[in-house]
């Protein structure tokens, strides 16, 4: 993850272009689900586009990011609280109504994914909606500016939700050209995070 957010520190500038040309639609959908003031989680927020976008429409966001640099264009932003954390620090970000996240979490190795999930799980309120943004394909790489990525297949995320204790919901596909230059298949899928059931006690000792 180091050599990915010293990527991102570098090129935060020309992020920041690449950025202000996505279409804010998926983002106008979460603020649809949501009442006015709801928390929402930007993990991964680069720099601040879809939090400030959450912000003008009534929703308290905490936009946190592992790059220094992306934190610091974040944190300009009107009614967005910017601040620097990893997936490790997933943990200590809730609780929230909501969570964004959008093609971050494709840079965390396939074997840690799983317990972020779970860690997002364990953040949000019961019902809380999930986007999720990853690029599609198999297996993990390091593209030609250094980024580390995971890729995963429709099936293969909606069983990785599942498991973390989300419920899958719609997912969209597509193509496009990210920071390197390069197109490459994506997948956005939407997901609920769904009330943990307790669990039944231990039969009493009858020694």
């Amino acid at each position: 993850m180091i050599g990915t957010i010293g990527v991102y520190d570098r090129m935060s500038a020309k992020y920041v272009d690449l950025a202000a040309a996505e279409a804010p639609r998926e983002v106008a959908n979460l603020v649809a689900t949501l009442p006015r003031g709801a928390m929402v989680l930007d993990l991964g927020c680069g720099p601040g586009h879809h939090a400030a976008e959450m912000a003008r429409a009534g929703l308290r966001v905490l936009a946190v990011d592992g790059s220094a640099e992306m934190v610091a264009l974040a944190d300009g932003k009107p009614g967005v609280e910017a601040r620097q954390a990893t997936f490790d620090d997933i943990a200590t970000l809730g609780p929230v109504d909501a969570v964004w996240a959008s093609f971050s979490l494709l840079h965390a190795p396939r074997a840690d994914l799983p317990r972020h999930l779970t860690a997002l799980h364990g953040i949000c309120r019961a019902g809380a909606p999930m986007w999720l943004g990853m690029k599609l394909g198999s297996g993990e790489a390091t593209d030609r500016l250094g980024r580390f990525y995971s890729y995963y297949s429709e099936d293969e995320l909606r069983a990785l939700l599942a498991a973390a204790g989300f419920a899958p919901g719609a997912a969209s596909s597509g193509s496009g050209k990210g920071l390197a230059g390069d197109e490459e298949p994506f997948i956005v899928i939407t997901a609920r995070a769904a009330a943990i059931q307790p669990q039944p006690s231990a039969a009493p000792d009858a020694s």
